[in-house]
């Protein structure tokens, strides 16, 4: 009894994904964002610049950023961060953005 146990008969085996039809396996440069670093840095970035944005937004500061515990915390946080240090923010938003477009 020869052949492959998920080809057709009388056909080379293939790997999953290798068939007709089948999309080929995602290789691992094929890989959500979340799971790179520059996808996490581009996240980090956004909820920085985000959170400083709502900050400076008197209804919202007082509605969003006034917990500082959980993640609302954290969103406050973020959004100190943002606002202390928004010229370094800026900047690396700017070289993140190069990168994003032209780098990658």
């Amino acid at each position: 009894m020869g052949g492959c146990s998920h080809g057709v008969w009388g056909s080379p085996c293939r790997g999953v994904g290798q068939g007709p039809g089948v999309p080929p396996d995602p290789s691992p440069t094929d890989l959500p964002a979340v799971y790179s670093l520059d996808g996490l840095l581009v996240f980090g970035l956004l909820l920085v610049c985000t959170c400083a944005y709502l900050r400076k937004v008197p209804r919202l500061r007082t509605w969003l950023l006034s917990e500082r515990r959980g993640i609302w915390g954290v969103c406050h946080k973020a959004a100190v961060i943002g606002t202390r240090l928004h010229v370094a923010v800026s900047m690396s938003c700017l070289l993140m953005a190069f990168y994003v477009l032209v780098g990658k």
